[in-house]
């Protein structure tokens, strides 16, 4: 079946489509524990890149799993697989010029280099949020973690399955320490050190 699969070459090309935008296009991923401030930074930063005009897309992982993943489960298999799809549908979004910020748990290291890999190392930007557990156990806004310690909730990424923190994020950031906009400018300055955003 695959043997009868042909890629077909659009007549507007990324680089055309980067030219209109007039932008980069790359990905943001940002990583860390459930509670760690994934979604609330990627939207705030997203908000702060549609502010000056950029052209953004926010991928969050309730999202997907609400609609495009929401026939996979939490085992390890159907998380590398809810993984790969996001990968795969950022790498669209970027070929069409568009900056992705995708806000996933992907506890594990394989699952995120091997979008780093899809991607392209020089337009994927990984960030940490290196908030400690105990912290996002306070937080805890959907209270997934009190579900986990009465043992209603199996196989939870930091608690009874591991998270692998990353060997070599762009970016490393404890939300506790910091007000959101205070981490979103840590990030824009980042971009804007790396030629991937105008000051």
């Amino acid at each position: 079946m695959e043997d009868d699969l042909v890629l077909h070459t659009s007549l507007v090309t990324k680089e055309q489509r980067l030219v209109q935008k007039n932008q980069s296009s790359y990905v943001i991923w940002f990583t860390g524990l459930s509670a760690s401030g994934k979604s609330s930074l990627a939207n705030a930063l997203d908000h702060a890149l549609y502010e000056r005009g950029l052209h953004t897309f926010l991928l969050d992982g309730d999202s997907l799993r609400l609609g495009l993943n929401q026939d996979l489960g939490f085992s390890k298999l159907d998380r590398t697989e809810n993984i790969r799809r996001v990968g795969e549908v950022a790498k669209l979004f970027t070929d069409a010029g568009l900056i992705v910020l995708a806000a996933f748990i992907s506890p594990l290291q394989n699952d995120r280099s091997l979008i780093k890999t899809l991607i392209g190392e020089e337009n994927f930007i990984e960030v940490y949020l290196d908030t400690p557990l105990s912290i996002c156990e306070k937080r805890d806004p959907k209270g997934l973690y009190k579900k986990v310690r009465v043992g209603e909730i199996k196989g939870f990424s930091g608690i009874d399955s591991p998270y692998e923190v990353p060997e070599a994020a762009n970016i490393v950031i404890n939300t506790d320490n910091f007000l959101i906009e205070h981490c979103v400018d840590i990030i824009l300055n980042y971009l804007i050190s790396i030629k991937m955003l105008n000051k």
